[in-house]
């Protein structure tokens, strides 16, 4: 029977993102493996390896984990690796050398490169040499977004075949286009009105998603539009500093943290526009996710955002920390409700080819690639 291993630096990476793909395999046949650190999550496999990876490049769990990693697949024999995250995606290549040369297909995906347009200069010269040199054990290199696959090419990255793929696909069914019934109806039973202007922005509430920029513009906004509101759905490690920061500009009614929500597809539809403030994204679910429920968009100009969002068509990309250019945006829609209808319409039209199905095509076609 043929083997598959699928790593990731934790497991809820691998039961968010690729939980279809591990059914696929199964499908197909195939004994499915997968190997992170483990956190209890159920997956479809035949069987789970904990692995003593850490997220940070400088924590020594990190020698051990290469260890383990190199024992597993020098044991297991596997026709597949496909990994994933930073850490994940070096220590496996790393580890699968050996196995690369009896035949074990390498398969790594970008979730998005840390050297990016506008990185800090330290990720440029510790993430870009390290994925550079990789990739020279790696058969096929996936990106999901064109900043990325651009750089992979034009640097000359010697993955033997560089692919572009559109993310991991998102899951349409789990989203409806909202319709006015359905927004008033869920705004009445999470204790919201129908007049307000309601601001939908999921993520960690970290340095990359930056949302301090969106206090800014919730300051710039409240008195032009007192029934704003801006709903941030997620934890993270910055929670109490945000919570200083929005008590201090006054907006405290404009501002709700929501904490971690498995009802986002609920939020989106009782929402008018969603938001992203982040600094780098690979290809964010959030946009996406908002895309699949007909939602116009005002988001920062960074990679992975400017892959989703076309500008003036089903919403607006703002320069990085122009916070008055976000504002105005938001203002422009907030006074223009046929706008925001249209901007809906083309959201739910560009999303299709992000669609779980259609990326598993792509997918299915580059497991089938030989002679790599």
């Amino acid at each position: 029977m043929k083997k598959v291993l699928f790593t990731a630096t934790v497991e809820n990476h691998l039961y968010s993102f690729h939980t279809p793909y591990l059914k696929w395999f199964k499908e197909q046949g195939y004994q499915v493996h997968t190997a992170s650190k483990e956190e209890g999550r159920e997956l479809p496999v035949d069987k789970k390896h904990d692995i003593s990876f850490a997220r940070s490049p400088f924590k020594l769990d990190n020698l051990k984990a290469y260890r383990e990693l190199k024992t597993l697949i020098n044991n297991e024999d596997y026709d597949i690796i496909h990994c994933h995250t930073p850490m994940g995606g070096a220590l496996t290549r790393l580890a699968a050398r050996k196995a690369r040369k009896k035949g074990t297909r390498l398969i790594y995906t970008a979730h998005g490169f840390h050297f990016f347009k506008g990185a800090p200069l330290i990720n440029w010269l510790l993430y870009y040499p390290v994925e550079k040199y990789l990739a020279r054990y790696t058969d096929i290199l996936i990106t999901i977004n064109n900043e990325d696959y651009e750089n992979a090419i034009k640097k000359r990255f010697k993955a033997k075949k560089i692919e572009l793929v559109d993310g991991v696909g998102v899951n349409l069914k789990r989203f409806k286009p909202q319709t006015i019934e359905e927004k008033n109806r869920l705004r009445n039973e999470y204790g919201y009105k129908e007049e307000d202007f309601i601001l939908i922005y999921a993520g960690e509430l970290n340095y990359n998603k930056n949302q301090s920029l969106l206090f800014k513009v919730i300051a710039l906004l409240n008195e032009e539009i007192p029934e704003i509101m801006l709903l941030l759905a997620g934890t993270g490690d910055l929670l109490e500093d945000y919570q200083s920061e929005v008590t201090e500009l006054g907006i405290n009614k404009h501002v709700e943290f929501l904490g971690y929500r498995n009802d986002v597809p609920s939020l989106m539809l009782l929402s008018d526009i969603a938001v992203s403030a982040a600094r780098q994204e690979g290809l964010p679910v959030n946009v996406m996710e908002a895309m699949a429920t007909g939602l116009p968009l005002v988001v920062t100009d960074c990679r992975g955002n400017r892959d989703l969002v076309a500008d003036g068509v089903n919403g607006y990309i703002i320069e990085m920390d122009d916070a008055d250019g976000f504002a105005a945006a938001i203002s422009k829609l907030h006074d223009a409700a046929d706008l925001r209808k249209t901007m809906a319409e083309h959201s739910l039209q560009l999303i299709e080819k992000y669609s779980i199905e259609r990326v598993m095509e792509e997918m299915e076609r580059v497991y089938a690639i030989k002679g790599v």
